[in-house]
């Protein structure tokens, strides 16, 4: 087992160094199934970053540092164990088109809270939904 954490953890500092490398014209990031449970903080450098997939990961929190991202039109958090979300910081967002919460067990506050509050598709599944098995 820490061996496979191992080789994921290089994964993904290989592919955000690589993003990072690239420069500006960077626009997805891809880092998902790789037992992350938080993000590197170089991602918040990400600044033209428009799309991002967690899912399959391991997040019991949902990451802030996205939502200093202007660009990001598009984040992918499927199947990790986030319960609450920060929808005021969502919502301010500029670009953010849709966020996938699918199979996350979020909150009754944020079900009741966020869809008046955003102005993007925010996809939830129904409470107590269970993801497939893989």
């Amino acid at each position: 087992m820490l061996k496979k954490m191992g080789e994921a953890v290089a994964r993904v500092a290989r592919k955000v160094n690589e993003t990072v490398e690239s420069g500006s014209d960077t626009l997805e990031l891809h880092l998902e199934g790789n037992f992350l449970h938080r993000l590197p903080s170089e991602v918040s450098t990400l600044q033209h970053l428009k799309a991002i997939d967690l899912s399959r990961n391991q997040f019991h929190d949902f990451p802030e540092q996205l939502t200093t991202l202007p660009a990001l039109e598009t984040i992918n958090l499927e199947e990790n164990d986030i319960v609450d979300v920060p929808v005021e910081k969502l919502a301010a967002m500029p670009a953010l088109r849709s966020i996938n919460l699918r199979f996350n067990p979020l909150s009754a506050e944020v079900r009741v809270i966020a869809p008046p509050l955003i102005k993007f598709d925010m996809l939830m599944s129904p409470e107590g939904a269970r993801a497939p098995p893989p």
